[in-house]
C-alpha cells in the first residue's frame, strides 16, 4: 500500500477518440488494484469514464487527452483529465461553481455527468493550465 505521506503520481496520454475512455477505465482498475489502493474502483472506474468522454466529446482536435492519478496526502485518489480547451466544462462559470439548476431536465440526453461526479466524489471542480483545463475528483479512501 502507497504511503500517503508521499505523493505519488501516474499520467496516461488517451487518443482524443472514443476509444480512450475503455483505455481509461482499464487504467484506472489496474493501477489502482495494482498498488492496493483503499478506494471505491467502480466509483473511481464511473467518474474517469466520464471525464474522458466528456472530453473526448466537447473538445476538438487531435491532441491527447490526459489522465492523471494522484494519492492525496489524506489518503484520498485525485484523478484529473486534462484537455487542450481553456473554457470551463458545461454547466460551471469561470470560477468552477455550478450554474444553472441543480438538476438537469428529467428529458434532457446529457447535463448529467458533472452532477454525478459532485454527488459520488468528496469534491470535484475544474482549473486552467497553461495548455487548456484540467477537470478532477477526489474520492476518499474506502472504509474497512
Amino acid at each position: 500500500m502507497p504511503d500517503p505521506s508521499h505523493a505519488a503520481t501516474w499520467r496516461f496520454a488517451l487518443p482524443h477518440t472514443t476509444a480512450a475512455v475503455p483505455l481509461a477505465r482499464a487504467l484506472i482498475r489496474n493501477t489502482l488494484a495494482d498498488i492496493g489502493a483503499p478506494v471505491d474502483g467502480d466509483t473511481a472506474e464511473l467518474l474517469t469514464a466520464e471525464l474522458v468522454a466528456n472530453a473526448v466529446r466537447h473538445t476538438t482536435g487531435d491532441e491527447p487527452i490526459e489522465l492523471v492519478v494522484e494519492l492525496v496526502p489524506t489518503g484520498g485518489w485525485q484523478v484529473e483529465v486534462h484537455d487542450q480547451d481553456p473554457n470551463p466544462p458545461g454547466g460551471l462559470d469561470s470560477l468552477g461553481r455550478p450554474e444553472g439548476p441543480k438538476r438537469p431536465d428529467g428529458l434532457a440526453e446529457g447535463g448529467r455527468g458533472l452532477l454525478l461526479i459532485r454527488t459520488l466524489s468528496a469534491d470535484a471542480g475544474y482549473r486552467p493550465t497553461p495548455y487548456g483545463k484540467a477537470v478532477w475528483f477526489v474520492l476518499p479512501p474506502a472504509e474497512d
